[in-house]
């Protein structure tokens, strides 16, 4: 069940549990590795950075079936990391 998040949910904790899942999941977690062209230890190195974390609410905005699978994943609706990726977008 989805449970949504107030809209003052900090956007780069929500952007963090979207890159803890992707990176745990084994088809979304290597495609977003492949894309970035980071490998795992690079990803562990920077994962709290802003340019990391825009990567990866840019890889779920282009794949709805990822965005839509995370989100659950995290119980989040798509639409509130939409949000952290339009608020993180413009914070950076």
């Amino acid at each position: 069940m989805l449970r949504d998040k107030p809209s003052s949910a900090d956007p780069a904790v929500l952007a963090l549990q979207a890159l803890a899942h992707v990176a745990g999941d084994e088809d979304m977690g290597p495609r977003f590795l492949a894309l970035t062209g980071m490998d795992a230890d690079a990803l562990r190195a920077n994962a709290g950075k802003p340019a990391t974390l825009m990567a990866l609410l840019d890889y779920l905005m282009a794949n709805e079936h990822d965005l839509v699978a995370t989100a659950e994943a995290i119980g989040v609706k798509p639409e509130t990391l939409a949000l952290a990726a339009r608020k993180l977008g413009s914070d950076w």
